[in-house]
């Protein structure tokens, strides 16, 4: 990496469609997909107002056959970690043509965090072991801390 660059990238939101799901040549998978990410404002009158964006995404390999494909589809909630790029290509027409995607890291750069369409309160995320159970540090004092 050079030095004081950094190229990252965390979304949190709910796939519009399905993923389309592929293979390479050398028959990897490659999972395609895309995300919206709400952001939401009062405007000058007090009237809330919101914006969706629309995010391409793409995890290759175990991730995109062994979990997205599977598990994710049309309205679940995910978190996508990953880099951004931007690669370009030659149309029908030979036209140069651009796509930015968020491409999810090879291991981990995808987790569901809710059910399609439903409500992710109370849900715990698929890939999270939850026997273990977290204490309560609202009451701790500051000499109860460890650090």
């Amino acid at each position: 990496m050079a030095k004081g660059t950094l190229n990252k990238v965390l979304l949190i939101g709910r796939l519009g469609q399905d993923p389309e799901i592929r293979h390479s040549q050398d028959g990897n998978a490659i999972a395609s997909f895309s995300i919206a990410t709400n952001e939401s404002w009062r405007d000058k009158e007090g009237n809330q107002q919101e914006k969706t964006h629309w995010h391409n995404c793409v995890a290759f390999g175990p991730t995109a056959e062994k979990y997205i494909q599977p598990y994710v589809t049309k309205g679940t909630l995910v978190c996508v970690e990953g880099t951004l790029q931007t690669r370009s290509w030659e149309d029908k027409e030979g036209n140069t043509r651009y796509t930015t995607e968020v491409v999810a890291n090879r291991f981990g750069g995808v987790q569901i965090l809710g059910a399609p369409g439903g409500d992710s309160s109370g849900s715990e995320p698929i890939n999270q072991d939850t026997s273990v159970s977290e204490e309560d540090t609202s009451q701790a004092q500051e000499d109860d801390l460890p650090f």
